[in-house]
């Protein structure tokens, strides 16, 4: 069984949309609508779990309720989220029922309507036979480590750096005992795969495309509607 994790109760401030950004149109059709059709186009996904403020359950309950109609969606369904997107992915876990320890959870950002089912199933498959897996890039940029006072203290060698993405696939065991240690240590991690990585275990990269992007800002909308033009252009 795979199931997928949406964190998306982030406030989106940087989109300067006065809402929740994965509730912002792309084309005429809101983000999140857009991530879960691309979830749900893919035959190895079983069940998508969307998890957003408190005070917008019902609104996107009654959203996605009429969009199940147009769009198909698998199975769904949303729950509350916490105060960190690390703890709404708690939240997320625990509001499945019924889970066995070798499910495989994915969680992805809402707010990526964009990934491709190629990497939606390498991401499962990898998982699946490692336990851990991430989606990611080939670092463009040369990156520069800096000490407090700005000044430059390394240049990391880029053919070794990749830039994150999603989905994060991990075995359900494992993210569960991730969660509850870095619960217990009090710790916030940068993704998911970090809790996991504290517990020494390995995650592997499975090699993504740059068309995965995360919508966050206003220039990303301009992005985004040109690589749906080349989409619906290559169809």
């Amino acid at each position: 069984m795979v199931t997928a994790i949406f964190p998306a109760a982030g406030k989106g401030k940087r989109m300067q949309a006065g809402m929740n950004k994965v509730l912002v149109e792309l084309e005429g059709v809101p983000i999140l609508v857009r991530t879960l059709a691309r979830f749900s186009r893919c035959q190895a996904v079983d069940r998508l779990v969307v998890v957003v403020a408190a005070h917008e359950v019902e609104f996107v309950t009654d959203m996605l309720t009429g969009a199940d109609r147009e769009y198909g969606l698998k199975p769904w369904l949303v729950t509350a989220g916490g105060s960190e997107r690390q703890y709404s992915v708690r939240n997320g876990i625990q509001a499945v029922q019924g889970a066995a320890d070798d499910d495989i959870i994915l969680v992805h950002d809402a707010a990526r309507p964009l990934v491709s089912e190629k990497t939606i199933l390498e991401t499962i498959r990898v998982a699946e036979a490692k336990g851990a897996a991430i989606a990611a890039v080939p670092a463009k940029n040369t990156i520069k480590l800096c000490n407090a006072a700005g000044e430059v203290v390394e240049t990391p060698d880029r053919s070794r750096l990749w830039e994150v993405q999603t989905p994060q696939g991990f075995r359900r065991d494992i993210l569960v005992r991730a969660n509850q240690q870095a619960m217990a240590e009090s710790f916030l991690g940068t993704d998911d795969a970090s809790l996991v990585e504290r517990l020494g275990q390995k995650v592997f990269i499975v090699e993504s495309d740059y068309r995965n992007i995360k919508l966050t800002t206003p220039e990303d909308m301009v992005i985004a509607k040109a690589f749906l033009a080349a989409e619906e252009e290559n169809e």
